[in-house]
This record gives C-alpha cells, sequence and structure tokens, in this order.
C-alpha cells in the first residue's frame, strides 16, 4: 500500500512538514508494510520556499533587502539550480511591519527587486515568485525602479504564483478591496486608486500591456501586474505552481491514498488553497483523498468538492489555545489519521 501525505502548514501551529511528519509516524504506526511518501506543501505563500527547495534538494540564502518602509530586513530565498524560489513577503510582507506602521501611501516593494537581484547575481535565471502577504500598493513600481533591475530581470523567465485574480484598479481592484487591510482609510484609499490608475498609463505606455483589468494584477497591491507587463511573467494559482515544480503528479503514480490537511478548513479550500489543488491532482488519477485539518467549517462548497472523508483533528470541545499548542496538535493529527485508517483496513 502507498500512501501519498502531503499537508499545507498548520499557521501558527505547525509548519507542513512537521504535520506531515506526523501523519507519517502514525501511518507507520498503523500499517508497517505501507510505503510513505512524504512532502510539505504550499499554495504560494508563506512557506513556499522550504517547500520548493525541500523538495528540489535546493538551499537557502540570506540577505539583507529593503522592509515595505525601507528599513534594512534579513530575507530568505531559495535556489535550486538556476530556479530561484522567491516570498515577496520576506521583503514586502505586512508582518514586517508594525499595525500603527501600515500605510501603503508609503510602503514599497523595492526590496522584492533586491531580493530577486541577489538570486541572479548567484546564477538564478528562471524565478517562481509568491506575491501574498504584502504591505504594498504601488504596483510594483518600487521593484521595476530598483536601480538595475530591469536590465537583470529582463534576462529571466518568472511565474508569479498569485491567488486573487483582482484586477489592477476598479471596485474590485487592489486599492479598494485589499487597501483598507494595509491600513488606508476612504480617502487613502482614493488617492492609492488614481495613483495605480496613472501608474497603469505609465505601463501602457511603456509596455504596450494595459493591466488595468487584467485578472491578477492587482495582486499584492499591483505587484502582479508589473511582473506580467514588464517582465511576461505568467500569473498562476499558487497551488499549482508549487505542485508543479516538486513534480507532485509523478509521486501519485502507484499511490492507493491521499491525506493532505491546513490549519483550517472551509469555504475559502475550495478557492485555490492547498488541499483542493492537491484533491484535484489525484482525482485525475482516481485516488481518494482524506482531509484532516486542525479545525473545520462545513459548508457546501467544501463538502462538495470530493474528499473521502473531512475530518477534523481538535475536539469541538477543545479551547483554541490548547489545541493550537504543537505537541497537542501533534496528538490530535496522529489520532486523526490513525482513526481513519483503521476504518480503511
Amino acid at each position: 500500500m502507498k500512501i501519498v501525505v502531503a499537508f499545507d502548514s498548520f499557521k501558527g501551529c505547525l509548519s507542513s512538514r512537521e504535520a506531515a511528519a506526523v501523519a507519517r509516524r502514525a501511518i507507520e504506526d498503523t500499517v508497517p508494510s505501507a510505503e510513505v511518501v512524504e512532502v510539505a506543501i504550499a499554495d504560494g505563500g508563506e512557506g513556499t520556499v522550504d517547500a520548493i527547495v525541500g523538495s528540489l534538494g535546493g538551499r537557502v540564502i540570506e540577505t539583507v533587502v529593503s522592509d515595505p518602509l525601507g528599513r534594512p530586513v534579513t530575507a530568505r530565498y531559495g535556489i535550486a539550480g538556476r530556479l530561484g524560489i522567491i516570498e515577496a513577503s520576506q521583503a514586502c510582507g505586512i508582518t514586517l511591519i508594525g499595525k500603527e506602521e501600515r500605510n501603503p501611501l508609503l510602503t514599497t516593494t523595492k526590496g522584492v527587486g533586491e531580493l530577486i537581484m541577489d538570486a541572479i547575481s548567484n546564477g538564478c535565471d528562471r524565478f517562481i515568485v509568491g506575491i501574498g502577504g504584502s504591505a504594498t500598493n504601488d504596483g510594483g513600481r518600487g521593484m521595476i525602479e530598483t536601480e538595475g533591475f530591469l536590465e537583470k530581470a529582463r534576462n529571466c523567465t518568472f511565474t508569479i504564483a498569485c491567488d486573487v485574480d483582482n484586477p489592477l484598479i476598479g471596485p474590485s481592484g487592489a486599492s479598494r478591496v485589499f487597501g483598507p487591510q494595509k491600513g488606508a482609510g476612504p480617502s487613502e484609499v482614493e488617492i492609492l486608486e488614481r495613483r495605480l490608475a496613472d501608474y497603469a498609463d505609465l505601463i501602457l505606455a511603456e509596455t504596450g500591456v494595459d493591466v488595468r483589468d487584467m485578472p491578477g494584477a492587482g495582486a499584492a497591491g499591483g505587484l502582479g501586474g508589473a511582473f506580467a507587463s514588464f517582465l511576461g511573467a505568467e500569473l498562476k494559482p499558487g497551488i499549482e505552481v508549487v505542485l508543479d515544480a516538486i513534480g507532485f503528479d509523478s509521486l501519485l503514480d502507484g499511490a492507493d491514498l491521499v491525506f493532505t490537511g491546513e490549519g483550517c478548513s472551509d469555504a475559502q479550500t475550495a478557492h485555490g488553497k492547498a488541499p483542493a489543488g492537491i484533491l484535484a491532482h489525484a482525482k485525475k488519477k482516481g485516488l481518494p483523498v482524506a482531509l484532516v485539518s486542525g479545525a473545520v467549517k462545513h459548508s457546501p462548497e467544501l463538502d462538495s468538492l470530493g474528499f473521502m472523508t473531512i475530518k477534523a483533528v481538535s475536539p469541538e470541545s477543545m479551547p483554541l489555545e490548547e489545541a493550537m499548542d504543537p505537541d497537542t496538535a501533534k496528538k490530535n493529527i496522529y489520532g486523526a489519521i490513525k482513526s481513519i485508517l483503521l476504518q480503511q483496513i
């Protein structure tokens, strides 16, 4: 029996690799004869570098770049051969600044340009870039205007892990949808909208690409549009980028069962999150998939996806603080995996 274990992180509790390791132990203790294939997964956001580097046998580099407010910050990225794996949030992430510092009128993506240039200097000419979790709304201008960036980056190819399809401007654009989350009030949102509209005109004049209504151009405050227009990047769902990079389909060959999971599964799981992507790939090979998550909020969207089983590892009566304790979470995951296997064998 071959079982594939592919977990996303249990955010704030366990990394994807830690969760998968517990699942492996539960499988080996329950079905000692099973062949277990364990892989860390991410959906293009936090954990993408570690997931791809770990699967491809690459290495992680640290360098100092500009944070969203232009201050020095140590950022990590991955290298696997000539492939660079970048999480833009390492340079322009909202978690890098305090809540009281959030101001998308001031924040910049300059550090993303610096991060990519450092990877180019280390021999990378192909890139996977996850652009979730930004504190910025500059349309990627900070990155594009980083000294020497375009000259070097235009010789590279980019695939962008992008999990929203918002256009650059308009009612569902970057400023109006995501600006308030990044610290902008109503008047600031309108300023940001005008700035991006002006920048879209400049992009059209310089590149011939109209990003105003382009799906995904509004991701990370317009960073998606900058990559697509100036660098000809392909914008793809994050989980698809990661699964393609690690050769996930080949890992499913000969499998009998797949386990996946995340911190909390709900209606949003159906819209591009890691477990849904794993399920879609497994379905193509006719494989059953068990979803084992920290918590489950059932919904028609989630329940209709087609998982063999959907199981919350934490008892409903368990306080959240206790459930989020790493040791407790590991025990709960172990028990849930074992319970499902005992029902199957």
